[in-house]
């Protein structure tokens, strides 16, 4: 799912394949190959921490348009709320309320 894999110069699997010319005073072997293992893995990392945000991010971008496309709710404001409180005390305690 990465979509920017074209601006990517390397693939873990390019780092794994990379082949160096040894010569008289070079690195150590050993120590490049850890070195690259570590890169290898972190790139891997990145790839599945990279697609599981677009995943999420796609999930996001759908809820939200869910939400956007629903007929709006009507709300009730305070003087509404309290109409209904004055009705319903009326309706309980009649003109006890107000006597």
């Amino acid at each position: 799912m990465l979509t920017n894999t074209n601006k990517l110069k390397l693939t873990a699997k390019d780092i794994l394949e990379k082949e160096f010319k040894s010569s008289m005073r070079g690195y150590k072997q050993e120590e490049v190959d850890q070195f690259l293992d570590t890169i290898i893995k972190d790139y891997e990392t990145f790839a599945k921490v990279i697609e599981e945000l677009q995943t999420e991010n796609l999930r996001l971008k759908k809820q939200l348009d869910e939400v956007r496309t629903r007929p709006a709710q009507p709300t009730a404001t305070n003087f509404d709320i309290l109409k209904r409180l004055s009705n319903l005390e009326k309706h309980v305690f009649g003109n006890k309320l107000y006597d």
